[in-house]
């Protein structure tokens, strides 16, 4: 593929992200890419990158790359990567250019389901990306809402499960993302991610970053040491509470995965309020509110087909029906109890 360079848009310890044009317009590419490029002697970042970002290419929450080649620019020899052009920059910008610096809970939950379905092929495909946060999100329109796509991999690595070699020590990412196991201990897994994201979240509901520190060593010792956690705003949702809870649980083995967090009541639209979520059916919580809840009608249209009848009564209600064979009668609603 031939392109040709546009004006720079942004750029790294070793590389620039330029606007590019392809030469032939019909060559099936979009009308104006992104170019990731930096000299051959660091090279190596990118092409790792590049390997990554090929075998990820299957999931529409990931940034396409679309190639790779060699240029001499200005007597220098360049790598060059073309990816997918964000027009609407970066999820950082989204949140600076805000009412409020920060953004309403429908697009919050939008977006963390993008970026949560990105970190679930990332992770079954064996990979940890090790600097998720707001820069690394970037936003596409279309459709009528903005969707956000996950970028940058390059401080991605393989997993344990996946590399072959010893993991060394070593510390990747941005520190103020960085999860305790992290900082503590060098591990550098898909809950890690998990944690990043937990940052991004709260960062994304309130305008400012998770930890309010302004000198690198003492957040480090406040992430890595003890039991402190980003303090999680009163005036979320318990939806969104909660949600942020399985994303900052300090043992890494115990922090929900991507694939929990897909189904938690936040990210399926289902403002469902629970003390503690459940990590699997035998993992029962305390359900005990401060509050009294009543008891509402749930639809599920899947019941449907069950009985062939209207869906809209409770669970209790149809699998009395569907254990006793008897027609319930609900017309006298003197009989009606509320459940608390």
């Amino acid at each position: 593929m031939e392109w040709v360079r546009g004006q720079s848009i942004g750029h790294g310890s070793f590389a620039t992200v330029s606007l590019a044009k392809p030469t032939n317009h019909s060559s099936g590419f979009p009308p104006l890419m992104a170019v990731k490029s930096c000299g051959v002697s660091h090279s190596d970042s990118l092409m790792r990158e590049r390997m990554i970002l090929d075998q990820l290419k299957d999931c529409p929450e990931i940034l396409r790359c679309y190639g790779d080649c060699f240029t001499i620019e200005n007597g220098q020899k360049l790598y060059n990567v073309t990816l997918e052009y964000a027009s609407g920059g970066s999820l950082s910008d989204r949140v600076k250019n805000s009412e409020n610096l920060r953004l309403p809970e429908s697009d919050v939950r939008r977006y963390t389901n993008s970026i949560l379905k990105g970190l679930q092929f990332i992770h079954r495909n064996g990979f940890v990306h090790c600097d998720i946060k707001l820069q690394n999100i970037l936003l596409f329109s279309g459709g009528g809402n903005d969707d956000v796509k996950i970028a940058d991999f390059g401080l991605a690595k393989e997993s344990k499960s996946k590399s072959k070699s010893e993991s060394k020590y070593e510390i990747r990412g941005t520190p103020m993302y960085m999860s305790p196991e992290t900082v503590a201990g060098g591990e550098q897994e898909a809950p890690s991610d998990i944690w990043a994201l937990g940052c991004l979240v709260l960062e994304m509901f309130t305008g400012n970053p998770a930890w309010t520190c302004s000198d690198v060593g003492p957040l480090l010792m406040k992430i890595g040491v003890g039991a402190e956690i980003p303090e999680i705003p009163g005036k979320l949702s318990e939806a969104g509470k909660d949600f942020l809870s399985k994303c900052f649980v300090k043992d890494p083995n115990e922090r929900w995965t991507a694939e929990m967090l897909l189904d938690h009541p936040f990210i399926d639209g289902q403002d469902r309020t629970t003390s503690t979520s459940p990590r699997n059916p035998f993992d029962f919580p305390d359900w005990e509110s401060e509050q009294p809840i009543p008891a509402t009608p749930f639809c599920l249209p899947e019941f449907d087909s069950w009985t062939g009848e209207d869906a809209c009564i409770s669970p209790a209600a149809r699998l009395g029906k569907l254990v006793t064979g008897e027609t319930s009668d609900w017309s006298d609603e003197d009989s009606w109890i509320s459940v608390r």
